[in-house]
């Protein structure tokens, strides 16, 4: 079955109450592929937000916790987060690999385990005040690249990282070996002061091999949510077809 363009967009359901993140729901429900539980919605309610979302949509549940902690606290953590049913997961790349592939271990199959390469609003001046290696600090590219090697060897379904580095990536693990890619923003929706340093628009990343973007304010803020998506949504559906083109 083919994938259709609404299968790629992620939406993010970064909000403060479970009734603002559930209103977003109805209204993009057959609009985007996959909704993003973070940090602070999944604190603020707990594993039963999945479930509500759930009885919400059929979209899949992406469930954006970027566990970082010793080795078997994190495989327990995801033998819970493969008993919610949650279809993604994200763990830090930043651990070892051995924390990478004790995550791969707890997840049993049952949900796919994502590593997070390097935080989109990081740069390289950020990469430095954190001590790495002059070759990193000069080019990030190859520390995400580096960091993608050992999610590829944990056996991880693929990696977090932006559009910029998704070619790569697939020519070295391969096409199945899942991108995600964060930083997506249109060219008509630019928010001023944005926080996010590696952007590409929806066109580029999946035209670059994206599996999946991860767009959340140039829907959220928009006036019209659901027409946003919509804009979005033809935009990959241009990307396609010039990739059936070419």
């Amino acid at each position: 079955m083919q994938k259709s363009a609404k299968d790629y967009i992620v939406f993010p359901l970064d909000f403060s109450s479970v009734r603002e993140a559930e209103d977003y729901v109805r209204i993009l429900d057959g609009k985007v592929g996959m909704f993003k539980i973070g940090l602070e919605l999944f604190i603020d309610q707990g594993p039963s937000v999945i479930r509500r979302i759930r009885k919400l949509s059929r979209a899949k549940i992406f469930l954006d916790l970027k566990l970082h902690d010793i080795s078997a606290t994190v495989q327990r953590a995801m033998g819970r987060v493969a008993a919610l049913g949650a279809d993604l997961i994200t763990v830090h790349c930043s651990s070892s690999q051995n924390m990478l592939e004790k995550a791969v271990l707890g997840a049993e199959g049952k949900t796919g385990v994502l590593g997070v390469t390097l935080l989109t609003d990081n740069d390289a001046e950020a990469i430095g005040a954190q001590g790495f290696k002059t070759e990193f600090v000069k080019d990030p590219r190859l520390l995400i690249l580096h960091r993608a090697k050992m999610a590829h060897a944990a056996g991880c379904a693929g990696v977090v990282c932006s559009g910029r580095e998704v070619k790569e990536i697939k020519e070295r693990f391969g096409r199945a070996f899942l991108a995600v890619t964060p930083g997506i923003r249109p060219s008509w929706s630019v928010p001023e002061n944005d926080d996010q340093k590696r952007i590409t628009t929806p066109g580029q990343a999946v035209a670059l091999g994206s599996d999946l973007i991860v767009i959340g304010r140039p829907i959220r803020d928009a006036a019209d949510p659901a027409g946003a998506a919509l804009r979005v949504i033809r935009e990959i559906e241009e990307a396609l077809s010039g990739l059936q083109v070419s």
